[in-house]
Parts: C-alpha cells; structure tokens; sequence
C-alpha cells in the first residue's frame, strides 16, 4: 500500500468518527492510526482530506438526517451570535462549512477590545463557563469560554465555544482557507446559509 493510500485510508476512518462519535479532526486522525494499528509517527492526511471524507460519510450514510441536524445547530448558533453581538462574533468549524451533525460542537470567535469582556458578558447573562485554551486559526493558542447549551432544535445540549480574539486579529480572519472559502461568516452570513438551506431541506422533503 502507497503513502498515498494509507493517507487516504487513515482519512477515511478519521470522518466516520467525526460523524459517528463527534470528534475533531485532530484527535479522529490519532484514533484512527490507533485502530488501523500503524506506527504513531504515521504521516497523516491534511484536515481538507478529512474533511471530504466527511461529506462523503455523510452524504452515504447521513443524507436523511444531518440536513435537519445543520440547520437546528445554525438556528443555536445565531442565538448565541446574537446574545454576544457586541464582540463582533463569527462562526466557523463544521457547523459554518455545513458538515455538522447532532454530535458537533458549536465554535464561534469573537473579537473583542479588552479579552476579558466576553467572559464578564457571560456572568453578566448568569452563564456558567469554562475557561479553556484551544488550537485558533494561525494555530496559535487561543482563550476559548466554553459552555453546555440546550438546543431545541436537536432537544439535547451541546458545546459552544467562544473563542476569544484581539479585535485586529478580525481582518485575518477572514482571509480565504485553503480552499479558496471564507473560513468564518458574521450572524448576516449564516441567516443567508440558515435560508438556503432551510429551502434545500424542504425541497428534499418534497421530493421524497
């Protein structure tokens, strides 16, 4: 077997425990040189291989159920966008790129004068928090507010996580991705995405 194919099979085990377990790319591509019993310093794909794979995943054995499961996690994302809209919030991660299910955590960034503001904003709301540090953007670490949510869209809780940024880190952040995307988008762009897919979701159901 080729490099290229242990890349490509390594991928493809990491997405089914995305979706299947709700892990991040990180540690599915560790899980899944785990189970595939190959040396821990493997080569492993990049996180857009992963990514494909996931849609791949989902489009195979999720179509019935992830649409309904997106748009429930994009309705609770601009809930919070909302509730923190003096932060400039921004959504990314997989609920953004549309590859989220039930099992995905929300990840919104916010850019803020002063980094401690978000975190008296959410006392203020009577929200209890848990300060934690994550992997951001550029790969550097990041201050992140994270907290259990209940979603009734899904009828169940799930994650956010704030990610607290500089306000002049928001220029960057919306550069291009790798895949020529924008990597984030601010509570207009996902209302946009909330739309379209809302119509898409209603036209499978028509179809069906």
């Amino acid at each position: 077997m080729t490099l290229l194919d242990v890349k490509s099979e390594i991928a493809a085990v990491a997405a089914r425990l995305v979706v299947e377990e709700g892990l991040e790319y990180g540690p599915a591509k560790r899980r899944a040189i785990k189970e595939m019993k190959l040396p821990a310093r493997t080569s492993m794909p990049g996180n857009d291989e992963v990514e494909d794979e996931v849609k791949d995943y989902i489009a195979l054995f999720c179509a019935d159920t992830q649409p309904v499961e997106l748009l429930a996690l994009r309705e609770h994302a601009i809930v919070w966008m909302r509730r923190m809209a003096a932060f400039r919030p921004h959504l990314g991660g997989a609920v953004w790129h549309g590859t989220a299910t039930r099992l995905s955590d929300i990840y919104i960034q916010l850019f803020c004068d002063d980094s401690k503001s978000a975190e008296i904003a959410l006392i203020d709301f009577r929200v209890n928090c848990v300060p934690r540090t994550v992997t951001g953007f550029q790969g550097e670490p990041v201050d992140a507010l994270s907290v259990h949510s209940f979603c009734k869209g899904l009828n169940e809780e799930v994650g956010v996580h704030l990610l607290v940024y500089d306000h002049d880190d928001l220029r960057g952040a919306l550069k291009p991705d790798g895949k020529g995307r924008t990597p984030r988008g601010d509570v207009a762009a996902v209302q946009r995405l909330l739309h379209d897919g809302g119509l898409q979701y209603a036209s499978h159901v028509h179809a069906a």
